[in-house]
């Protein structure tokens, strides 16, 4: 499903509420009202299979180490290379914060 073809209204509101977080516990109790565990647990399986390419991890790795499927590692590979830069901007990020 892509974002142009669900309603702007709705997906600018999810945006603006998830840019209202300012603490962990804020993201914590939010995510948790909002999805369900699966969801938030799929989530971050993504985020960490997208860290893990990046990091030059191979597919048997990755599989082993996040329990994430070869569907999945092969769909977060192509956004990070074909994407709109997502990964690579919240990874960047978070990378440079923890220099800090």
């Amino acid at each position: 499903m892509q974002l142009n073809k669900l309603k702007k209204e709705e997906i600018e509101q999810l945006f603006e509420a998830v840019l209202q977080l300012k603490t962990m516990e804020d993201c914590y109790k939010f995510f948790e009202d909002l999805c369900t565990v699966g969801e938030i647990k799929s989530l971050a399986q993504r985020l960490e299979v997208a860290r893990m390419l990046r990091a030059g991890y191979t597919y048997n790795q990755i599989e082993a180490e996040t329990g994430a499927s070869t569907a999945t590692i092969s769909r977060v590979k192509r956004c990070l290379h074909y994407g709109t830069e997502g990964y690579n901007l919240v990874l960047d990020r978070i990378k440079a914060n923890e220099k800090e």
